[in-house]
C-alpha cells in the first residue's frame, strides 16, 4: 500500500495573512485574497505587517492635487484623497488583467492639521463665531522652515488625521465600491528649549514630514502626550482599520464574497 501521494499540494495564488496574524475574522477572510496597498509607504507596510496583514505594493499615480479649500471640513481632505487612490489602483490592475482583479485595494492619506492651543479649544465664544479655521501643515521647505514649524507647535497640539478608502468588487456598475472612514488623534507638544528643537532640526529627519517631525523617530522627544491611536500618528490607524473590515463583512453583502 502506498501511503504517499504524488498529487501536488496547491497554495493559494494570493495569501496576505502572515503565520504570526490573529485567528480573527478580518484576518481570515483575506487568506487567498488578492489584497493591495495603494501606498509605497514603508511605515503603512511596517504597521500591517506587524498585525500579520502583508498586501501587495502598488503605489497610487494619483497627483495629490486637490484644493484643500474645496473642502466645508478639512477632515473630508484625506478621506477624498485616499478614495480617489484606491479607485486609481483598483481601476488600472482590472485593465491590466481582469482575470486577476484584487479583491481589495487599501489606500491611506494622512495629514497634519493646526489645533487650537490649551486652554483656547474650550473658551466661549460668540454664539454666531466660528472656531479658528485649521490648516494642512505641508512638509517643511527647508531647515528653517522646519524650525518654524516647530516653534509654532513647540508647547501645543496639532491633529493628524488620516483617511482609510478600501476599493473592493461588486456586482452592480461600476464594477467596485468604495468605503472610507477616519481617524483622529491628537499630538501634545512639550515645551521644549530651542536647542532641543535646533538639534532635532538638524538632524534632517523632520525635513520630508508632514509636520516637520516623526514621532516613531527622534521626534518622540518632542512630545509629550498622544491622545489616541499612535499608529494614527505614524501612518495607519490600525485597530480601527480591522474593526472597519469586520464591519463590512457583516454589513455588506458582496465584500470579500467567494
Amino acid at each position: 500500500m502506498n501511503f504517499f501521494s504524488s498529487k501536488k499540494v496547491e497554495l493559494p495564488k494570493h495569501n496576505p495573512v502572515l503565520e504570526h496574524a490573529l485567528k480573527i475574522p478580518s484576518l481570515q477572510k483575506l487568506v487567498g485574497k488578492r489584497v493591495i496597498l495603494a501606498s509605497n509607504s514603508p511605515r503603512r507596510r511596517e504597521i500591517l505587517q506587524t498585525f500579520g496583514l502583508s498586501p501587495e505594493i502598488v503605489p497610487s499615480t494619483f497627483e495629490e492635487t486637490l484644493p484643500f479649500g474645496g473642502f466645508q471640513d478639512v477632515h473630508e481632505y484625506p478621506v477624498a484623497t485616499a478614495t480617489h487612490k484606491a479607485v486609481e489602483v483598483y481601476e488600472r490592475l482590472v485593465n491590466e488583467n481582469p482575470d486577476d482583479a484584487p479583491d481589495l485595494v487599501i489606500a491611506a492619506d494622512t495629514v497634519v492639521l493646526t489645533h487650537p492651543p490649551p486652554g483656547l479649544s474650550g473658551a466661549p465664544r460668540f454664539a454666531d463665531e466660528m472656531p479658528p479655521p485649521q490648516d494642512i501643515l505641508e512638509k517643511p521647505i527647508d531647515k528653517d522652515d522646519n524650525m518654524r514649524m516647530l516653534l509654532d507647535l513647540n508647547g501645543g497640539i496639532c491633529e493628524v488625521v488620516t483617511g482609510i478608502s478600501l476599493a473592493f468588487p461588486v456586482l452592480e456598475a461600476p464594477g467596485y465600491k468604495v468605503k472610507s472612514i477616519e481617524e483622529r488623534t491628537l499630538v501634545y507638544f512639550a515645551q521644549n528649549e530651542n536647542s532641543l528643537l535646533e538639534a532635532y532640526v538638524a538632524s534632517g529627519e523632520g525635513q520630508d514630514r508632514a509636520g516637520g517631525f516623526a514621532i516613531q523617530g527622534l521626534g518622540g522627544m518632542l512630545v509629550s502626550k498622544v491622545d489616541g491611536d499612535y499608529n494614527n500618528v505614524v501612518g495607519f490607524p490600525a485597530a480601527s482599520f480591522f474593526k472597519f473590515l469586520d464591519l463590512l463583512f457583516e454589513e455588506e453583502v458582496d465584500f470579500l464574497a467567494d
